[in-house]
């Protein structure tokens, strides 16, 4: 997990869709998510979860524990750590921070940092009854595997997108969740 140190060269959900760019860069608003790995029983799972389906925003999609980095936020790290603990209820103290992933930039005008990190032991997830419908693990040997990406495509404010996703069990992983898990399957890869 070493190669994860290095930042790179970002992503965005206008990768697959450079049409749909607008003219103007739109100003970003910063937001930070954990991409949480979770060794237990001798496997490394990631935590996803469901967001709830009452949600103004991306309600009923697969995301990682994050959002907005706020005032009070020291940093990218702070922040993801912060909505994890309210989301999960994943105290910040049972993760070890390995390093950052790639920032992404998503059609809804976030500059979105994923930030990996490493739980061991156990952890019982409790969700945010207004946000969070529903956590799951997919285990990181099926996420890890690039050949298990696809990229699909639907109409989109008037005009075909193009997305990546990564089905697993009954849960349709789409979007930004799935690129940023494509760019992890890359650097392990």
């Amino acid at each position: 997990m070493a190669g994860l140190e290095r930042e790179g060269p970002g992503s965005s959900d206008f990768d697959l869709n450079p049409a749909a760019r607008p003219s103007r860069a739109p100003d970003l608003r910063a937001a930070a998510v954990l991409v949480p790995l979770w060794e237990r029983g001798g496997r490394v799972d990631v935590i996803l979860t469901k967001r709830s389906s009452a949600l103004r925003h991306h309600p009923g999609q697969i995301a990682f524990p994050g959002g907005k980095i706020d005032a009070g936020d020291s940093g990218p790290e702070a922040a993801a750590l912060r909505e994890a603990h309210e989301e999960i209820g994943l105290a910040p103290s049972r993760v070890e921070l390995i390093g950052r992933l790639p920032h992404h930039e998503t059609v809804t005008t976030f500059s979105m940092v994923p930030i990996v990190g490493w739980i061991s032991g156990p952890f019982t997830p409790v969700p945010e009854a207004g946000e969070v419908a529903e956590v799951f693990t997919v285990p990181l040997a099926h996420l890890a595997q690039t050949a298990h990406y696809m990229v699909s495509s639907r109409h989109w404010r008037g005009q075909e997108r193009r997305y990546f996703q990564v089905p697993y069990g009954p849960y349709y992983i789409w979007g930004a969740t799935a690129r940023v898990l494509r760019g992890l399957a890359e650097r392990l890869s």
